[in-house]
């Protein structure tokens, strides 16, 4: 079970910079300040996910 919620904080990282990409760029015409937004979310998810994994050791 050692690294699974980092895992998943990283496939969450993935999906929030993918999701900020297509804002940015794609809806509504391209909404810049939320892709930016959204893209200051990954750093937030890894480092959540990565306590969260040593709170369970």
């Amino acid at each position: 079970m050692t690294g699974k919620m980092t895992k998943v904080g990283l496939a969450a990282s993935a999906v929030s910079i993918a999701a900020s990409i297509y804002i940015y760029f794609s809806y509504n015409g391209g909404d810049e300040m939320l892709g930016i937004f959204v893209g200051l979310w990954a750093p937030t998810l890894i480092l959540y996910a990565q306590e969260l994994d040593k709170l369970s050791e």
